[in-house]
């Protein structure tokens, strides 16, 4: 299927950005920081420690508000330094922009990095929201980050987040409806078993039906994790295995776990699809801080649906009680503006690709 002129754009597109300039860093673009339909960001040389998140807001800049802020500054330099549990820091990026009037950006933290738990977003000057680049913006990129459950080692280059630039025509919308997803799932299923529709595909959590452990939950009291240190550290030393508990678990407040969808998924290659952190209608818990998934992702045998999203819970407030089936996200989709010549899995190393349960690439295969 063709792609439309609008829509995410393609590796292939943002390389196209990054040599007209549009896309510069203060360190040459690294080739491992392009995904299909995304580009990795890495943090400066320098972190600032503030007392709380902020955003500059309409006409102001990140570097104006932080000279007027009390702050620690700390060099990731070399061997980086360690970011603690429950503090909030700023970090400027190596990249910065200088986007086109038609282009638009949004960033969402990389799996890996909402898999530890470490929350994060992007601020750009002159904003009143998060994760959010406006189009045409010309300036620079930080990073606000926060790790919730463990403390971790990070250093210049390590990336924390991905960015996703979209071209959006006058007509506006690039996300599929309801009937639109629907087509697509006739042709060749978006989701194995039934499909559900509401603004989205409806996924649900699974608590049963995945062998001896349904979930994990993040220990209190740990060493720190360094975000660069693959394949390293052993599961005991930082989880808690959850057991099968009659298709039930119940969530306690402010306490992080890792679950699976029941449904296996698939993002055909000319769209792109993005998890919905928080919805009101579905419990109080968030779910899923990365929540971007690239085109290619979920290719089974026969290119049918193939790996489960992998969710990122906590519950706020009060305890919250899950049972298996139950519906626990809402995956949009949305076209591309070219289909990316090398998709999820294809090239150099996709971490999740067929992924069943599974934590972050940072710890070893139990």
């Amino acid at each position: 299927m063709a792609s439309a002129a609008h829509g995410v754009l393609s590796c292939e597109q943002i390389r196209e950005l990054a040599a007209s300039g549009a896309i510069v860093a203060t360190l040459p673009i690294e080739e491992g920081q392009h995904q299909p339909a995304s580009l990795d960001l890495r943090l400066g040389p320098t972190a600032f420690r503030v007392r709380a998140s902020f955003l500059p807001g309409k006409r102001r800049s990140v570097e104006a508000l932080l000279a007027e802020l009390t702050y620690d500054e700390i060099d990731l330099r070399g061997a980086g330094a360690v970011l603690e549990r429950g503090c909030v820091y700023v970090i400027p990026l190596l990249e910065s922009l200088n986007l086109p009037e038609d282009v638009s950006g949004v960033a969402n933290p990389k799996s890996s990095t909402g898999r530890l738990d470490i929350f994060t977003r992007l601020i750009t000057d002159d904003t009143e929201i998060f994760d959010h680049v406006a189009a045409g913006y010309r300036g620079r990129l930080y990073a606000e980050v926060s790790p919730r459950s463990f403390s971790v080692r990070a250093r210049q280059g390590s990336r924390l987040d991905q960015l996703r630039l979209r071209r959006r025509a006058a007509a506006g919308e690039t996300t599929l409806s309801d009937a639109a997803l629907a087509a697509e799932h006739a042709r060749v299923p978006l989701a194995d078993g039934e499909l559900t529709l509401r603004d989205g595909v409806i996924l649900r959590v699974a608590l049963d039906g995945l062998g001896d452990v349904v979930g994990y939950r993040a220990q209190k009291h740990t060493d720190v994790i360094d975000v660069d240190r693959i394949d390293h550290y052993a599961i005991e030393d930082y989880w808690e295995r959850l057991a099968p508990r009659r298709g039930k678990l119940i969530l306690d407040p402010n306490e992080f776990y890792i679950l699976a969808s029941r449904e296996r998924i698939r993002i055909p290659s000319h769209l792109s699809a993005e998890m919905m952190a928080i919805d009101p209608a579905m419990g109080e818990f968030r779910v899923h801080y990365a929540g971007f998934f690239d085109p290619g992702f979920g290719y089974g045998a026969q290119g049918l649906p193939g790996s489960r999203a992998v969710l990122e819970v906590r519950s706020h407030d009060v305890p919250f009680i899950l049972e298996d089936g139950q519906v626990i996200g809402r995956l949009v989709y949305e076209q591309m503006a070219a289909e990316p010549k090398i998709l999820y899995g294809q090239g150099g190393v996709s971490n999740y690709q067929g992924q069943e349960l599974k934590l972050s690439k940072h710890f070893k295969a139990p």
